[in-house]
């Protein structure tokens, strides 16, 4: 069933009879402005972070609102799987054991220490930096790089006697950017690539120069912000040794990779061809299976299957629809960059990237073709203006806060909003100018 077919069958499920005039609430059902109100308090949830004055963070209020829709009697059981994308959380699982395997191997920490040892004056570690973790993200989940890397990096250049701060913002930023040259790279990315059928080489071609230039301006925007902090100290303490990953167990990891790339350009549902890479992956003689299934981040999974069902169930309330006409009316729908990049700059860095796209595509389900490309691009880029914009950042400052290195907001914030910025022009410009997408 096709992205718009299940949209409609959903809305049909949910939606119930509702006269067309009175007040706002008056129009609706009487169990549709209950889920509107679910929808909107899931959302500030997500600005915020989770429920302020409780340890609960943005799974635990997605997982509540769906709670709430089916306690209330808005939603039913049979109800859930319909507005779940399962294609996309397929894809995102087999992709995660596959980074699992690189994981298990100790090729991530093996990375991190090499970085964090790496000779030569501070300039040359930072552009280090950059180019790895954005190579890395680019064919591995971005979440996944910034979590094994940034308390390695902190640890190792704080031993040398080098400020991590511009070190673990750049290590952030260039997951970002990094990811945003494939379908693959991050979340928000294999979503739009599904919803949308994107082809993994065309999408490359699409986003992949600006990406490319984006990491260019990470370097350089951090390498000036921070000048006087990347100095050489004296004397050089002599870091410690990264201990060699296993052959072997990397090898698989590669062939794993090369395996996802043949299956990509053939007519096998993508989703289909990542599961049986991962299922080769999980039969290993030296590796447990629960190992690697443990490693996987199934907070995030089911952080996007309960963002699937509130946002589907508020769009088959049918005001989504009624906004969309709306916009369509007075030309501000976000089918052109000048009205989509401001407007996921806005989404990206108040409830973060990831459900800005499921919200997006949930009330909007027939985008251009072009339109899928700069979502896609925009809400990645957007995400290094401040810590909340994408889980990346999050995990940097989080990962790094565990070895005793504190990244505060302001201090990202003075690298990120110029960041942010030229990469968002970039992107923007390459778009038109490309004819991927109209400016206006």
């Amino acid at each position: 069933m096709t992205r718009g077919c299940r949209w409609l069958v959903t809305r049909r499920i949910f939606r119930q009879a509702r006269p067309r005039k009175g007040n706002f609430f008056n129009r609706l059902a009487p169990v549709e402005p209950l889920i509107v109100l679910i929808f909107a308090a899931t959302y500030l949830g997500m600005a915020l972070g989770g429920i302020p004055g409780l340890k609960v963070d943005r799974t635990g209020m997605a997982l509540m609102a769906v709670v709430a829709l089916l306690a209330s009697g808005a939603l039913a059981v049979p109800q859930l799987g319909r507005a779940i994308d399962l294609p996309t959380l397929l894809l995102l699982f087999a992709l995660m054991i596959v980074s699992a395997q690189f994981a298990a191997a100790g090729f991530y920490d093996w990375v991190a220490a090499r970085l964090a040892g790496a000779g030569g004056p501070p300039g040359r570690l930072l552009l280090l930096v950059v180019v790895v973790a954005g190579g890395l993200s680019a064919i591995l989940a971005n979440d996944i790089i910034a979590f094994a890397i940034a308390p390695v990096l902190a640890e190792g250049t704080r031993r040398r006697g080098l400020d991590p701060r511009p070190f673990l913002i750049a290590l952030a930023a260039a997951c970002n950017a990094g990811s945003a040259m494939t379908v693959i790279g991050n979340p928000q990315n294999i979503l739009i690539g599904q919803v949308g059928g994107l082809d993994f080489w065309r999408f490359t071609a699409a986003c992949g120069p600006p990406a490319l230039l984006s990491l260019a301006l990470v370097y350089g925007v951090v390498r000036w912000q921070w000048r006087h902090a990347l100095v050489m100290p004296a004397p050089e303490p002599v870091p410690a040794p990264a201990k060699p990953p296993n052959v072997w167990q990397t090898a698989k990891g590669v062939v794993a990779l090369l395996g996802l790339a043949a299956l990509f350009a053939t007519p096998l549902p993508r989703d289909i061809g990542a599961l049986v890479i991962a299922a080769v992956l999980l039969a290993s003689r030296r590796m447990a299976s629960r190992d690697m299934i443990g490693a996987v981040d199934w907070h995030l999974l089911l952080l996007i299957a309960c963002l699937f069902i509130v946002t589907q169930s508020f769009a088959a309330v049918g005001l989504a629809t009624d906004g969309l006409a709306w916009l369509l009316e007075r030309q501000l729908l976000p089918d052109n960059l000048a009205v989509m990049t401001p407007l996921l700059v806005l989404l990206s860095n108040s409830i973060g990237n990831v459900p800005a796209v499921i919200l997006m595509l949930s009330v909007w389900p027939h985008p251009p073709a072009g339109a899928f490309y700069g979502m896609a691009l925009l809400s990645t880029l957007a995400g290094n203006l401040l810590i909340v914009g994408s889980l990346a950042n999050i995990i940097v400052v989080e990962r790094a806060a565990t070895v005793g290195v504190r990244l505060g907001f302001v201090e990202h914030a003075r690298s990120g909003i110029p960041i942010t910025l030229a990469s968002m022009a970039v992107a923007a410009g390459w778009l038109a100018w490309a004819g991927w997408m109209p400016w206006g």
